[in-house]
């Protein structure tokens, strides 16, 4: 007696009459399959991805090259990508129909053609709050760092320039009685503010495109951009990068800033008219910066910004505590389980 094989398959693996293929969207082993950018993600997350998933990672700790990302992607279900990996509507051609979820170990997603993927019903993880107090800290740190001149005065230390001490050698403007301006009053801006706040700083002034409650319990004052930059002593940028923000520190910022005002990028490069910064260094308009983002990243080592005593570069280390990056990794692999699953993401970017 012959018998039929029927095949009863979920509402969700049909749209618009199409029934996917699952042998070709998935792997052999009828896992859902997912592929890593790079080889130096926190195990934390890779380990959990394993468990329900077929996991092909990038042999190396490098940004993967665009012609390899591109051979790499056919036919998966799920991409654990970085800031360095640019997801575009080629990447998503290239990946197929069985795409369903791009996660990123960042809070940043201007890498992410987000509306080509809202547009394909394809779902994008991000790893907010997780990382706040970790940008937060090195935001202060790097402010410090600038303001202190800790690079500077280390090198003379190191160099034979320390010869005694003197009352108005590697001296630098302190916290204490300062107006702070935090450009982008978001969760890692209010961070910033808070800890300001304990420096006794007279006030902390914030430009943002609403009104944030939490101002109000911080003590932050919301301002015009014009207002932040001709009033403060510190200016912060902790501003997303979008269309509005691009370049907003340009030369005309610069000119309406104070000759004494330090600057502090923990944001994203984008955010800086960087020749523009370089100049408004070398001439004076502006005391000093500490950058932790550039354009490019890496930045060559010829940049005239590494050649500044008053600029203090750093390598996009904001949320370089181990604590932050496992944590960001473990909810990027939570993400991409969740939307392989059909479940509600714990950061899903609307």
């Amino acid at each position: 007696m012959l018998y039929k094989r029927i095949v009863v398959f979920p509402v969700s693996l049909v749209r618009t009459g199409k029934v996917f293929d699952l042998n070709r969207k998935m792997s052999e082993s009828g896992k859902f399959k997912v592929f890593v950018t790079r080889s130096d993600m926190p195990e934390g997350g890779i380990n959990i991805l394993k468990k329900q998933c077929d996991v092909r990672i990038w042999e190396s700790p490098l940004p993967i090259p665009r012609a390899d990302l591109l051979k790499s992607i056919s036919g998966v279900n799920g991409i654990y990508c970085s800031l360095t990996e640019k997801i575009d509507q080629e990447v998503l051609n290239t990946a197929g129909e069985g795409l369903k979820v791009v996660a990123t170990i960042s809070v940043g997603h201007d890498h992410i053609d987000v509306a080509e993927c809202k547009k394909r019903g394809i779902r994008i993880g991000y790893t907010p709050d997780v990382l706040t107090d970790a940008t937060a800290e090195l935001t202060l740190a790097l402010l410090l760092s600038t303001s202190r001149r800790l690079p500077e005065a280390q090198n003379e230390a190191k160099t034979g320039g320390w010869v005694s001490w003197a009352p108005t050698w590697m001296t630098g403007p302190g916290l204490a009685g300062a107006t702070v301006g935090i450009v982008g009053f978001g969760r890692i801006g209010q961070a910033v503010a808070r800890r300001v706040k304990s420096f006794n700083t007279a006030q902390i002034l914030y430009f943002n495109r609403s009104e944030r409650p939490e101002a109000k319990e911080i003590g932050a004052v919301k301002v015009t951009f014009d207002e932040l930059l001709a009033k403060s002593d510190f200016v912060i940028c902790c501003a997303a990068l979008v269309p509005e923000t691009k370049e907003i520190f340009n030369k005309s910022a610069y000119d309406r800033m104070k000759r004494n005002a330090i600057f502090v990028n923990t944001s994203r490069g984008g955010t800086v008219d960087q020749n523009a910064l370089v100049e408004a260094l070398q001439n004076g308009t502006i005391r000093a910066a500490g950058l932790d983002v550039t354009t490019p990243e890496p930045l060559p080592l010829d940049s005239p910004l590494f050649k500044l005593k008053n600029c203090v570069v750093l390598p996009h280390i904001g949320s370089a505590s181990i604590e932050a990056r496992n944590t960001m990794s473990e909810l990027t692999a939570n993400n991409i389980i969740a939307a392989l699953n059909g479940k509600d993401m714990p950061a899903e970017l609307k």
